[in-house]
């Protein structure tokens, strides 16, 4: 698949491929890292850098998460529906070969919509892994949480802006990728929006194992108003 749809996820993303065979027989991050290499020391870095996913029109009134050591908080309460903060390897599908990358920094932006439907599950993802839990057993609690319908499809809009030039998406990105605009669909082809056809603006990745499809569009500017030379 193309280098530029490598992307973290999100997320409450949080990646759009999975590891090939010699990934998967020598993965580059087998085990979680100290704890400390996934957080942000400064807490104003922090709030800055996820700030920086959306344009200030949207950031500057929204709620801001930062990590702890017992997972995400509340650090500025916002007024207009969106949470923006910085997600970690873990936001990634949990078969993908970064899950444990601790230089991964993805600033997110979510709306209203996918805060209720989206974020709560990455939040909890996001307590298990500070808690310890290994990578088998997230995926068993994620099955449960299937099966007894805790996690169901995103809710309809469900979205997100990634503008930020401050992250680093994960290796196979090579860094902060592209400014782009990510929706959640419910479970389904990519085909069904029109995403992965040759000259469409749109990439897309079925996740191993919540329950939608995440669409990628990239756009031609970052947050702080400057063009992708990449684009």
């Amino acid at each position: 698949m193309d280098k530029r749809i490598h992307l973290l996820i999100l997320a409450m993303s949080l990646a759009v491929i999975g590891p090939t065979r010699a990934e998967a027989d020598t993965p580059a991050y087998p085990n979680m890292a100290p704890v400390e290499q996934y957080l942000i020391a400064n807490p104003a870095e922090e709030i800055a850098l996820a700030r920086s996913a959306g344009p200030a029109s949207i950031s500057d009134a929204a709620t801001i998460l930062t990590l702890g050591a017992h997972g995400y908080t509340t650090a500025v309460k916002g007024k207009n529906g969106f949470v923006c903060y910085v997600s970690r390897s873990w936001d990634n599908d949990v078969s993908n070969a970064e899950f444990w990358n601790p230089k991964v920094r993805g600033p997110i932006c979510a709306n209203p919509a996918a805060v209720r439907s989206v974020l709560p599950y990455y939040l909890k993802r996001t307590e298990w892994v500070m808690a310890g839990v290994s990578r088998a057993e997230i995926i068993a609690r994620i099955k449960a949480a299937l099966a007894a319908k805790q996690i169901t499809a995103p809710e309809a809009g469900a979205m997100s802006f990634m503008l930020s030039k401050g992250g680093y998406l994960g290796d196979g990105a090579g860094g902060h990728w592209h400014p782009h605009v990510m929706f959640w669909g419910p479970p389904g082809p990519g085909s069904n929006w029109g995403a992965d056809a040759p000259g469409s603006p749109i990439f897309s990745d079925a996740s191993d194992l919540m329950p939608f499809t995440v669409f990628f569009v990239p756009v031609h500017k970052w947050s702080d108003g400057t063009p992708d030379a990449g684009h």
